[in-house]
Order: C-alpha cells, then structure tokens, then sequence
C-alpha cells in the first residue's frame, strides 16, 4: 500500500489521499454523535439503579473535546518525525479502544476515562495526520484538498446517529453498539493509515512545475517564529470566534429548536420529532461547508473567507434572534450557522499552509487547532450555561453576533501576509 507510481504519486494519483482522509475523518468525527449517545446511556444507568444529571452526562464530551485539543499540537512534531502514517495508526486505534472500553462503562463516572481520555487522546493524535498530507499532496489546492478531507468529520454524527438509531429500533443495546463502532474504527484506522505518506522531497504538481519558475521565494515558517506573528494571534482568535460560534450552535439546537417549535404552536412530540430529522440537513451543511470555504480561501484570501464567515453568522445571529417563534427562521440560521463552522474547519488548516508554508505544518496547524479547543470549551460550558445565565437562549445569540464584529475587525486588521524578522 505505501508504493508509488513513476511520478511519485500514490496509485491512483494523489486524490487518493484525499479520499482516504475523508475515510478515516468519518472514524475520527464520531465523536460529535455523543449527543445521540447520552439518551441511551443514560437510560442504560438508569436501569442500575443510578440517576445521573445533565451535568454527570456532559462531562464525558467535555473530557473528549479537551483531551482531543490538547493532544493535537503535542501529536504535530511525530507527524513530521515519524510520518503521518504510524501516527494516524496509533491515534485511531487508540480512539476505536475509547468506544470499546465505553462499553464497559457502569457509570457517567466511567465513561470519562474510558471514552473521554482514550478516546480524546486517539482522536487528537490522529486527527491532524491526513490533514497535513492531504496539504503537502495539494500545494496549488491546499484549501479544496483540505476542506475535502475533513469533510468526513463533517459528515460523521449524522452517519453514526442514523446508524445507532437503526440499531436500537432492531434491539441492539447501546453498550453492544459501542462494542461495534469501536472494533470497526479500529481496523478502518489500521487499513486506511497504510495509504498516508508524505511526497518525496522537492516534489510538485505538474501544473506547478510549468508555472512557478518566476516569482518570489515562499517563507517558511517554524513553529517559535510563528508565534511572534501578529498574523497567528489574529488567526488564532478568528478561529476562537468562529469556533465557539458554531460548536455553541451544535450544543444547542436540540434545547433551541424545543423552544422555538413550542412557540410556533407545535406539541412536545411534533417538536423532538422535527429535531431529529434536521440532523441530516444539519450535518450536510457542515460537511459542505469544509470544501466550498476551503475553495473560497484558495480563491480569495483568509482573512476575505474569514470575514465572509463572520457576515453570515450575523446574519443567522439576527434571524433567529427576531424569528423566535418561527420554524423556517430556525432551519435556516442553524444551516448557515452548522455550515459555518465547517468553513473554519478548512478556512483554519489553510490559512496556516498559506500564511506559514509547509516546512513545519504539522507542529504550526497543532497549535492554531488549540483555538478551535478553546472554542469548544467554551462554547460547550457557555451553552450548558447561557438560559441558567440570560433566562432564555434568545439573548445569547445577540453575543455571538457582536463576537462576530470582533471577528471582522481582527480579521482585517491581523490576517495579513506574515514577515520574516531577521534573527
């Protein structure tokens, strides 16, 4: 699987890693699933006599969500050392032991070492490996290959809620369908990191080899010079803003979506019902999101792209905000909102490849992807909080629109070509 063709492609030419990553991304964004996980845990818990709170059920997602951002800069320099494919390896087979060992679980206690930890720490080393490969292949489409490949994490909740909703209407148990997911990501992730390397050095397209002769040399930056840029800081809160922004919008919809369908005269049946089958629309949104901003930064800019996001999050900010009792408003801000956060999922990976080259990609991606962590820390507590907080979610969508000009003013301001200091 690690052979080569004469040009020094992968067989089947260098898409071929791109459509490996996107396999292996639909492994890795399981994790957003957990949301139609929890009911059945919980009921599972409840059967042992246990009665777990909200609070007991969320921290297993916050455990992931932190473990995964720590461990994806710490995972960026073995990248580089060892290769993408050991790395990936590694990381995805120790996030298919995660959702094994969950299935041992006894209570929400439990879940967070066993899913939370494990399962954060695999995702976190593996995540960042096809990414990084899928740049080095595509240097003259490093947005479009990019957004491409996260698309599977995009993607991945909407497959593994649909999946784990047919196993339970076929009487499948919850901890038996652990088991499953986690046997399954572990040999996709053996099979699928076989095909991931890096090219040959001084490898090109050929479309670049007729046309970069001329022109300025490309400066790369290592990850100590990146940090005194002003242009990493910026980048590094954009994507804070449009991370929080988008994930707060994923922890909330179920709870929004109640109230909003309530208020547009709807019974509490008719409404959980709605929710669920929004999941689908919701998640194609954020997949697609990942390759059409991804070619939008290609085209444009980042900080063109970036700005683009923030507009739109506005927009689906006010929609909502003043359509609170309105089905269509919902179905649309939360589109743009899901669609949004996928953006930055690839306006993020190659802004970084732009702003900074590929010399040292892997260790500079690993520590802009902390904003994204920090965002999803946040916006996870933040969205556990905002009604106990504002008295009602309506208010909180004015914060996120006002984050959002904060986010433009940066983004004009700081995303600007990085210079070279002389030592």
């Amino acid at each position: 699987m690690s052979k080569k063709t004469s040009s020094g492609e992968p067989p089947g030419g260098r898409w071929t890693i791109v459509i490996v990553g996107i396999m292996l991304h639909l492994c890795f964004g399981s994790i957003y699933a957990y949301g139609v996980l929890r009911n059945p845990l919980l009921d599972y818990f409840r059967s042992r006599g246990l009665n777990p709170t909200a609070m007991d059920m969320t921290w297993p997602f916050i455990v992931f969500l932190a473990f995964f951002a720590i461990f994806m800069p710490l995972a960026g320099p073995y990248i580089r050392k060892m290769g993408p494919k050991k790395v990936c390896m590694a990381g995805g087979v120790l996030c298919g032991i995660g959702w094994l060992a969950a299935s041992f679980a006894t209570s929400p206690l439990m879940l967070i070492p066993l899913y939370g930890i494990i399962g954060g720490i695999g995702v976190g080393i593996a995540y960042g490996a096809p990414i990084t490969t899928s740049a080095q292949w595509f240097p003259d489409k490093c947005g479009l290959a990019v957004g491409l490949t996260v698309l599977g994490f995009g993607f991945s909740s909407a497959i593994i809620t649909y999946v784990t909703k047919f196993l339970l209407g076929s009487g499948w148990g919850i901890m038996n369908i652990l088991q499953m997911f986690g046997i399954v990501f572990i040999i996709l992730s053996i099979v699928l990191s076989m095909f991931l390397r890096f090219p040959d050095s001084g490898w090109k397209p050929a479309c670049m080899i007729t046309t970069s002769s001329k022109g300025p040399a490309k400066v790369e930056f290592m990850r100590e010079q990146m940090l005194k840029t002003s242009t990493f800081k910026g980048l590094w809160i954009c994507y804070t803003i449009g991370a929080l922004a988008g994930l707060t919008a994923i922890g909330i919809a179920g709870p929004v979506g109640k109230e909003v369908f309530t208020n547009a005269g709807m019974s509490a049946d008719a409404a959980n019902s709605l929710i669920f089958s929004l999941i689908l629309p919701f998640a194609i949104f954020n997949g697609a999101g990942r390759p059409v901003f991804g070619v939008l930064t290609d085209k444009l800019s980042p900080m063109k792209t970036a700005i683009i996001t923030y507009v739109l999050i506005i927009v689906a900010c006010l929609v909502i905000y003043t359509g609170y009792n309105s089905v269509l408003a919902y179905i649309v801000s939360f589109c743009i909102l899901w669609g949004c956060l996928g953006g930055w999922l690839a306006i993020a990976p190659t802004a970084t490849a732009s702003y900074f080259g590929m010399k040292d990609n892997a260790r500079n991606y690993g520590l802009v992807y902390t904003a994204y962590g920090a965002g999803a820390i946040i916006g996870g507590i933040v969205s556990a909080q905002a009604k106990d907080i504002l008295g009602a979610f309506q208010p909180f969508f004015l914060i996120v629109a006002g984050l959002s000009v904060v986010g433009i003013v940066l983004a004009i301001t700081l995303l600007k070509k990085p210079v070279m200091k002389s030592a």
